[in-house]
């Protein structure tokens, strides 16, 4: 059994689904940020960077529980405990990490800005509204040239695709129209009419 510590945000969505698209059993354990319940002191032990999502598993690698913060380790941990969704070796693996580092530090961190600036009054917020949107606009062209070259954005579906997607389904609130990025919005829609996809973004994480 896998504790998902989570909330309703791209990061957390990353996890249901591929949870869910790996057929693993798991219980849901809202963290509420709005509350500051990720500064609490059990969660702290679980996620050192007071920051969600994390996972219990109680069936580590030697048969022990282990906890495993930060969303794109617990996508390679969960990849490599299944099997699924992350090439063992070779060039396919090389991709899927890089698509997977490519979401990490730049289509995450730079979009979440757009989600701070568009927050605070707008007499503060033009400069750094226009700055991060911009740099927005120029990832998703970045992975739109990315998916003219195939389905998926490393070869075969894998974990760097469920990472990209819990950010791509906030695309309206980053003032993104898809309609501006064709393959985006093809491996969108067809992401997002998966069965397992489908329960990832259902399941309450509040």
């Amino acid at each position: 059994m896998i504790q998902l510590y989570a909330w309703d945000t791209p990061n957390g969505r990353k996890i249901s689904v591929a949870l869910e698209e790996m057929g693993l059993t798991y219980r849901v354990e809202p963290v509420d940020i709005t509350k500051g319940r990720q500064f609490a002191p059990d969660f702290l032990a679980i996620s050192p960077n007071n920051r969600i999502p994390a996972i219990v598993d109680s069936e580590g690698p030697d048969g022990a529980p282990i906890s495993v913060f930060e969303s794109g380790a617990i996508l390679v941990y969960l990849a490599e405990k299944t099997g699924l969704f992350l090439p063992a070796s070779g060039r396919g693996r090389v991709q899927v990490m890089e698509w997977l580092m490519w979401q990490m530090g730049g289509f995450g961190p730079m979009p979440g800005q757009v989600h701070h600036f568009l927050g605070v009054d707008e007499k503060d917020r033009a400069y750094g509204l226009e700055r991060y949107q911009k740099e927005t606009r120029r990832l998703y062209g970045v992975l739109d040239r990315r998916l003219g070259e195939g389905e998926f954005v490393a070869g075969a579906l894998s974990i760097a695709d469920f990472a990209i997607l819990g950010w791509a389904w906030r695309h309206a609130r980053h003032r993104v129209d898809l309609a501006d990025y064709p393959n985006v919005r093809r491996w969108y829609e067809a992401l997002m009419a998966r069965p397992g996809v489908q329960r990832g973004f259902a399941v309450a994480l509040t």
